[in-house]
């Protein structure tokens, strides 16, 4: 497993730029053990799904599931080198550690040992691309598997959870609000029609709402953050100072509770954005708000005592279950392909997306032990 890891984080595989020599490198080691692999690639060739299954055809078994992009280091402070993996103080530090190569290295390094073992039940292993920019790239694999004349007959997907069992996630939707007014010389300002401001507005209703669903919406006492929330990221506009821009674009999310009704808040907004543009409108027909969806993916509310919940802490001795509040492919898997799926991996979100990120090994250990476990059920039949 560490000797998968070292190679593993070596490949800089930011989701910008292509996978396909780590999956290449993945696919080689497991047909080297007589494991049947394919590769989905995207259009371009440079990036690809890999899917691989060891054991009898014919039967569910079991997916271990985890994607392989990560977040960039540019603009951040770190002290070890983010592409190489470096042990101290009982950590492996790493881009993609804990977020979430430390579980593909273990997830591989176990369907190595399986193809050693007589299973009686399958086990497979879906990687990803493109995850960290909106679980965009698994798309193809789920299409895949959607088509298959058997499917996994339940899930685990590697992010970090500290080796809890995680039952759930909230959704999310990414959504972009153009704004266009009419651009001036800054000296008569008030003769044009800031599409920054509309942003403004626009930012301020969004706001409202969430202030709204904090105070009276639905809640889910096992998150972190009880409720649905509106959140905005980014907001652009203008190109210097002395002139009133035409053009604003600000974009944001909605992380939503199961049972949310997001295309109601979804409307909501866009009769706020309509609010903001109609009493301008005679005097600047061009006015708009517009908003659209860029991409969205499920949520994840897999039942505490579904049969999955039971196996996977049989598997790691824990006594209950937390939902996270960090978004996964497992939404994909369960509410796509009927999958009943569960989050448990090593390491903490806490670390991800940050310099100097690292997995305990202590953690890795827990891992291994888990999916050793794991294969010990699949070879007795489960």
């Amino acid at each position: 497993m560490r000797e998968i890891l070292d190679r593993l984080v070596a490949f800089d595989t930011v989701s910008s730029k292509p996978n396909i020599d780590l999956m290449t490198y993945v696919k080689e080691m497991l047909q080297g053990a007589g494991i049947g692999v394919q590769l989905i690639p995207d259009a371009s060739g440079g990036k690809a799904n890999l899917y691989a299954s060891i054991g009898p055809s014919g039967a569910g078994g079991v997916m271990l599931s985890g994607h392989t992009d990560v977040v960039p280091v540019e603009g951040q402070a770190w002290t070890k080198p983010p592409f190489a993996l470096t042990e101290a103080e009982g950590r492996l530090y790493g881009r993609g550690t804990a977020d979430m190569k430390g579980f593909v290295a273990c997830a591989v390094a176990a369907m190595l040992g399986a193809a050693r073992r007589p299973l009686k039940v399958p086990l497979h292993l879906a990687l990803s691309y493109d995850e960290e920019i909106g679980c965009i790239g698994v798309r193809s694999l789920i299409d895949m598997l959607e088509a298959a004349p058997v499917r996994p007959a339940m899930c685990i997907v590697g992010e970090p959870t500290g080796m809890q069992v995680a039952t759930g996630h909230k959704g999310k939707v990414a959504l972009r609000a153009t704004c266009t007014g009419r651009e001036g010389h800054s000296a008569l300002a008030p003769l044009a029609l800031n599409a920054l401001h509309l942003a403004g507005d626009f930012l301020a209703a969004v706001r409202g709402l969430q202030a709204e669903v904090a105070a009276t919406g639905l809640r889910d006492g096992d998150y972190d953050v009880p409720y649905t929330t509106l959140h905005v990221g980014k907001m652009s506009g203008g190109v210097q100072v002395n002139i009133v821009p035409n053009h604003a674009v600000l974009d944001f999310e909605v992380r939503s509770l199961a049972g949310e009704d997001v295309a109601g808040l979804i409307t909501r907004l866009e009769a706020a954005a309509e609010g903001i543009v109609a009493p301008l409108r005679a005097e600047f027909p061009e006015v708009a708000i517009r908003v659209e969806r860029l991409w969205d993916y499920p949520g994840l509310g897999t039942p505490s005592d579904a049969g999955v919940v039971n196996f996977v802490k049989g598997l790691t001795g824990a006594n209950g279950t937390i939902k996270v509040a960090f978004g996964t492919e497992g939404g994909l898997f369960d509410q796509r392909l009927g999958i009943p799926t569960v989050i448990c991996g090593p390491g903490s979100m806490a670390q991800g997306h940050k310099p100097d990120e690292y997995v305990p090994v202590e953690q890795l250990d827990r891992c291994q032990a888990m999916l050793g476990a794991l294969l010990g059920r699949l070879e007795k039949g489960l």
